[in-house]
């Protein structure tokens, strides 16, 4: 016990500095947010935005997909600009132009290069000059600037309508035709996303560095990466090197001698339970998981069609019904109701088993009533999508009912509260079934920690709550990490370990004080770089650089424990050789063994190329980064899900044998489809990109001219062949379930019980 007590006293400790940390800094980023003038004025005094003009075209970008289309300071999808960059690279270019007219009377590529030179460093001095008046709250442009904006506006007005013009523009950006078709609202979005540029482009006062670090990069004014960014790129480094040599060291010489493992029984302990009411009602989840997953993989490859031929499906232009943002947004938020409903059974499946075989009053009704809620909210969030991204949603509902515009949090705000009621109704399941439980005598540490993780499953997920509408993008962002960062890849983490380790320990495979000991100590190695690393995805989001130096020291700590996730792989594996029965749950294992490598490719390897910030600088909003999100997201969370559903489903039809034929094609081809995807796709073209956006700018690497270029076109339908064998696993696993849920009857007559 007294170990354990230390071990509770260490994550107790790191929860309480991490979360500080979070809490302090994220006064930080309310702070130092870039500001919004109330008006935007010429020199001359004419009115040209003011700060609800700003917010409303916040709002009109949210209800076109926001994300789902081109990124705002490199956060979003990578088919269209990054519109910060686009933006201020055009109105740049605009500037010169209009005062190469004015003053020398000729374009400006026909200058001198001394005449070229001197207008350049003009052009920098005044767009890095910071003329915002924070005591009248005005911001003053030159008259040459705002005519720049005008130009520019002009673009974007065409770009977002139908104006034939830009018809084939809009194809290479995979963008429907008539994107917003009100002109105000167009007009409220060029506000908007000039004003994301000139917080890009603008030196936050007392500081060389613009409010977004210098980000993007940009030569024509000088936006180049600071020496903060340097210097704690460095130290990031050193730290993940440092971070591994100590938990080698750890590992070697404060690691006592395990004790000898239990010796198996003779079967298995799970079902010498009866299948309680709630429990035999799972089946329902588990066909909901891979429904949904089917969907997801569908749209996925749909989505990545469209970076080929933009608006058509091999000559078909889809895009009318079904464009490339609302797939996109579909593909992601179908993948996180999947993923989380396959979590959701583990959890339910575990409370009766927890509460000594026997189902609390009312739980099955509980578990149904959980379902049907869960589908009304699929249902109504991707109604609320279409009706939204379709422009059909009015404007004054979307938000709440359409599109939040947020990439992970796109449904509407109500579905929103849906889902989190969900969640918490979910919580209050799990609770009466391990509530009981923790009362009775003996050790209850590992579900002590288990029912921690749920409880932070089912409120952290409120912190999608804390931003609004109009709230500002900086403090947005802080928020949306909390979700995407922190409950995703922080506490279903702890709760997948702790989750797995109370499966193992109740099958008598492992010792339930290894089981609590190796859950303890990975929930504080994941939480120490978990939570502050939280920022490393805020470094260019209005922030300073104190968020960049606690997101790059403790960014590089989350990769730490990864390295020793292949002995993990390895102890799972070799469970199904403890007794003759495992052989039964074969599958389940091995799903479990793809999570450890894809947490130490996906999350670790391909995470961290992304994490320093210097890195971070020039890929952000590259193809780099949906190289770690696939790893990631599908490699480690995709397979634990797939592998909770079918650990469910196979003791909740006892009679239930694996087909070999199906589970090795699901298993080898979906590992083969996300290697062929990534790494002769996705990475190679992100690779691309970074040399493009390190030699002439981020804009470069996400114009037209350079995504519609013969390689990277070819590179995109290479990807094809990785799609095709990923949606084949798909199917794969996906018939398994159906047919295991609905057996043919000699089937079922012909099959041993699990027991035997």
């Amino acid at each position: 016990m007294a170990n354990y007590r230390r071990l509770w006293t260490i994550l107790l400790v790191v929860l309480g500095f991490t979360f500080a940390i979070l809490g302090y800094f994220g006064r930080e980023v309310y702070r130092v947010a870039p500001p919004i003038p109330a008006q935007v004025v010429t020199e001359s005094g004419t009115l040209l935005t003011t700060k609800d003009g700003i917010l409303d075209g916040q709002t009109a970008w949210q209800s076109v997909g926001g994300m789902q289309l081109g990124s705002i300071w490199g956060h979003g999808a990578y088919q269209a600009p990054d519109w910060t960059a686009d933006w201020l690279h055009r109105e740049l270019e605009a500037w010169l132009e209009l005062a190469a007219q004015d003053e020398f009377g000729t374009a400006f590529h026909n200058l001198e290069d001394e005449q070229q030179a001197l207008l350049q460093h003009r052009l920098k001095r005044e767009y890095r000059f910071n003329s915002y008046d924070a005591e009248a709250d005005v911001l003053v442009v030159s008259n040459r600037r705002a005519a720049a904006m005008a130009d520019t506006a002009a673009y974007y007005d065409k770009l977002f309508s139908d104006d034939p013009a830009l018809r084939g523009t809009r194809q290479s950006f995979a963008m429907k035709e008539n994107t917003l078709p009100s002109s105000q609202r167009r007009a409220d979005m060029n506000n908007f996303f000039f004003w994301t540029a000139w917080a890009a482009a603008t030196e936050r006062p007392g500081s060389e560095a613009t409010y977004t670090n210098n980000w993007p990069h940009e030569p024509l004014i000088d936006n180049k990466p600071t020496a903060e960014n340097i210097i704690w790129s460095i130290v990031s480094v050193v730290l993940l090197i440092a971070g591994v040599g100590g938990l080698i060291w750890a590992w070697a010489f404060l690691r006592k001698e395990e004790e000898h493992e239990p010796a198996a029984p003779a079967r298995d302990p799970l079902t010498s339970f009866k299948l309680t009411p709630s429990q035999k009602s799972l089946g329902k989840y588990v066909f909901l998981v891979v429904a949904l997953f089917t969907f997801q993989v569908l749209m996925g490859g749909l989505t990545a069609h469209y970076t080929v031929e933009g608006q058509h499906f091999y000559g078909f232009e889809l895009s009318k019904w079904l464009p490339y943002t609302l797939v996109r947004t579909w593909h992601l938020q179908s993948a996180l109701f999947w993923i989380a409903t396959g979590f959701l059974a583990a959890g339910l499946f575990l409370a009766p088993m927890i509460n000594g075989g026997k189902d609390p009053k009312f739980q099955k009704l509980g578990v149904d009533v959980l379902f049907w809620a869960l589908v009304a909210v699929v249902a109504g969030s991707f109604i609320g999508n279409y009706l939204a991204i379709a422009q059909i949603m009015p404007a004054n509902l979307n938000f709440w009912l359409g599109h939040q515009g947020y990439e992970y949090v796109d449904l509407g705000r109500l579905w929103q509260i849906g889902k989190f009621v969900g969640i918490v109704l979910w919580l209050v399941l799990m609770l009466r079934g391990i509530v009981p439980a923790l009362r009775q005598p003996g050790d209850k540490h590992l579900l002590a920690l288990l029912t921690a993780s749920c409880a932070a499953i089912g409120l952290f997920y409120g912190a999608g709550f804390f931003y609004g509408e109009r709230t500002h993008i900086s403090v947005m962002e802080y928020w949306r990490w909390w979700i995407v960062h922190l409950w995703v890849e922080g506490f279903f983490e702890v709760f997948a370990t702790t989750a797995l380790a109370f499966i193992f320990c109740s099958m008598g495979l492992v010792s339930k004080k290894m089981a609590t000991t190796a859950s303890l100590a990975s929930a504080s190695l994941f939480m120490l770089g978990g939570i502050p690393g939280t920022f490393h995805h805020l470094y260019f989001s209005g922030t300073t650089t104190p968020i960049m130096a606690v997101g790059a020291t403790f960014s590089a700590l989350e990769v730490v424990p990864l390295v020793v996730l292949g002995y993990e792989a390895w102890e799972n594996w070799r469970l199904k050789h403890r007794a003759p029965w495992m052989e039964n749950v074969k599958w389940p294992l091995t799903f479990f063994v793809a999570v450890a490598f894809w947490n130490m490719l996906g999350a670790g390897v391909l995470g961290f190329m992304i994490n320093p910030p210097i890195a971070l600088y020039y890929i952000q909003g590259l193809n780099t980064t949906p190289t770690h999100a696939h790893a990631a997201l599908f490699g480690v969370y995709g397979f634990l899900a797939l592998g909770f559903a079918l650990l469910v489903l196979r003791y909740i039809r006892p009679n239930l044998v694996f087909n070999e034929s199906l589970m090795k094609t699901a298993f080898w081809w979906l590992n083969g489809g996300l290697v062929l995807m990534l790494f002769t796709s996705v990475l190679p073209v992100g690779i691309i990109q970074f040399v493009a956006s390190a030699s002439e700018g981020l804009w470069y690497a996400r114009s037209e001219s350079f995504m519609q270029q013969g390689l990277l076109q070819t590179l995109r339908w290479v990807r094809t062949f990785g799609d095709i064998v990923f949606i084949i696993g798909a199917l794969a696993v996906s018939w398994q379930v159906v047919i295991g849920l609905w057996p043919r009857k000699a089937e079922a007559e012909g099959v041993t019980e699990l027991a035997k």
